[in-house]
């Protein structure tokens, strides 16, 4: 999994106290293979997706990655 791909995944299951692997399957959301074949693409591309009641954009460097609330019941 890329970097960006896993910090995500971790800010989020640490604003719920939960192990990242009680998360449900990113794959239900986003294309795994697909988000991290962009992201290796050496560009400078800007992804998004919302997953879990958070928006999570990475880009446009793949060490750049912000996870934003936006179900207020979080």
């Amino acid at each position: 999994m890329h970097p960006a791909i896993s910090t995500a995944l971790t800010r989020i299951a640490a604003h719920n106290d939960l192990d990242v692997a009680d998360l449900p399957p990113l794959y239900e959301v986003v294309d795994p293979e697909a988000l991290a074949a962009v992201l290796e693409s050496g560009g400078n591309a800007l992804v998004g997706f919302e997953y879990e009641g958070y928006r999570v954009v990475i880009g446009p460097g793949s060490d750049d990655v912000a996870v934003e609330v936006i179900d207020e019941k979080r």
